[in-house]
């Protein structure tokens, strides 16, 4: 105890009394109380909050709901320690103790949540680390001389100072933002899936104009938190205006055209599209392209601006149902109207074919060496294909035909010879015999 003083003398500190020993027991007692009431609120409300986030929010936030028992827990002990610091004058021995248990319980808290919002484990533990660092330099009195040296490690450009404080409140606020963003899109996104006055189409265009107000408030907050005077900003806004009116212009041209997709409403996720070549159902309008998934299971990526200047069909836009022709030939020789009535039970029996409206056999053509006919069927859900419905009912009608005995013709030829003169063969007449 003498060294400990002898110490503090050289230092120009005085040894704590007895009553600054008291004041210190009596706060880690707080301290540990609000780190027990944290411990407690995490079991007992953790699995409660989890569930409700769950319920609410879904999946949208994929590695927050495992994380609620821990935000809860070290949320509430650093809002306990937080009120308990602020609560009174404390003596420099308990202000130490709880600002390092405040400075823990928030670093914690923070990694809890970056982590939930899938951040890299090292940026989590890295934010954490710097504000636990400055809590607990604030409490024991060294964040003004912290932050003077950090900011005497830097230069100047201009009137402006480029320090290390500088970069590292960058690098935080960029991070807490970033955190902040991804979050609130995920929750608003949820709020509007789950709205039943919306179609998907709705749903999706408010879903990318929310993404866009986030971002854009994000981006001012951030500006007024870095204190970043705008009007330093004007030349690169004109090189970036330069830059969208050149290089960019294709993605701006996409971005516009697939906004303007969502509000007229020709095209809708799940809906069934021909563009070209490419035949499929529409999986997401993206920022810069429309993906539709085809029948073989590619998937094709078509930029906006394709489906806004080119011809598209799309079988699903105002009606679900769709007609399809389905050729068949029988002899001339056959019952006629045994084989149409066979041609409309094949149709009939097939599952996928609608009831209403009904399939029809149309005859089409007498050909060279067929009747021509077409059965013509409605299905309603054309994403599940169109040649596999081919398929099944020209199989069943195979069967139908072999049972009744119908012939499917092939095609016949009467070749006429005509004989020569072995004269003419050499050359001669060539008059025939």
């Amino acid at each position: 105890m003498k060294m400990i003083a002898d110490w503090l003398a050289a230092e120009g500190l005085a040894m704590p009394g007895p009553g600054e020993f008291f004041a210190a027991g009596f706060a880690f007692t707080l301290a540990l109380l609000a780190l027990l009431s944290g411990w407690i609120a995490g079991r007992r409300l953790g699995p409660r909050a989890g569930a409700l986030w769950v319920r609410r929010v879904g999946g949208h936030v994929e590695g927050v709901a495992p994380r609620i028992g821990q935000i809860v827990r070290h949320g509430c002990a650093a809002l306990l320690l937080a009120l308990v610091y602020n609560a009174d004058d404390w003596t420099s021995l308990a202000r130490v103790g709880l600002g390092f248990a405040l400075a823990s319980a928030t670093a914690l808290l923070m990694v809890a949540i970056l982590r939930g919002v899938s951040l890299p484990r090292w940026v989590a533990w890295s934010v954490a680390g710097t504000i636990f660092v400055a809590i607990l330099s604030s409490a024991l009195g060294g964040l003004h001389g912290l932050s003077e040296g950090l900011d005497a490690v830097g230069f100047a450009i201009g009137k402006r100072r480029f320090s290390l404080l500088a970069l590292l409140t960058i690098v935080i606020t960029v991070v807490v933002l970033f955190a902040a963003v991804r979050f609130a899109n995920r929750i608003v996104s949820h709020s509007i899936h789950q709205s039943r006055g919306f179609d998907p189409a709705q749903k999706l265009l408010f879903e990318k104009l929310s993404t866009i107000a986030i971002i854009v408030a994000a981006f001012f907050v951030g500006i007024d938190l870095l204190d970043i005077d705008l009007t330093s900003l004007a030349v690169f806004s004109g090189a970036v205006g330069l830059a969208v009116g050149f290089g960019l212009q294709k993605t701006v041209g996409n971005l516009i055209a697939g906004i303007i997709l969502l509000t007229d409403r020709s095209i809708k996720p799940g809906d069934v599209i021909v563009v070209g070549d490419s035949f499929g159902w529409v999986n997401k309008i993206g920022v810069r392209a429309v993906s539709v998934i085809t029948r073989e299971g590619k998937e094709h990526l078509i930029p906006n601006e394709n489906l806004m200047t080119q011809e598209v069909e799309n079988w699903s836009y105002s009606n679900r149902n769709v007609r399809l022709r389905i050729p068949v030939s029988v002899a001339y020789d056959c019952d006629l109207k045994l084989a149409q009535e066979l041609m409309l039970r094949a149709a009939t029996e097939s599952p996928r074919v609608l009831d209403e409206p009904r399939p029809n056999v149309w005859l089409v053509e007498f050909g060279e060496s067929a009747v021509k006919h077409e059965i013509r069927v409605w299905i309603s859900d054309p994403e599940g294909g169109v040649s596999n419905l081919r398929s099944d009912v020209l199989n069943r009608l195979w069967w139908l035909f072999k049972e009744h005995g119908i012939v499917i013709p092939f095609p016949q030829r009467d070749v006429r010879i005509r004989q020569w003169s072995g004269a003419s063969l050499q050359g001669g007449d060539t008059e025939p015999s």
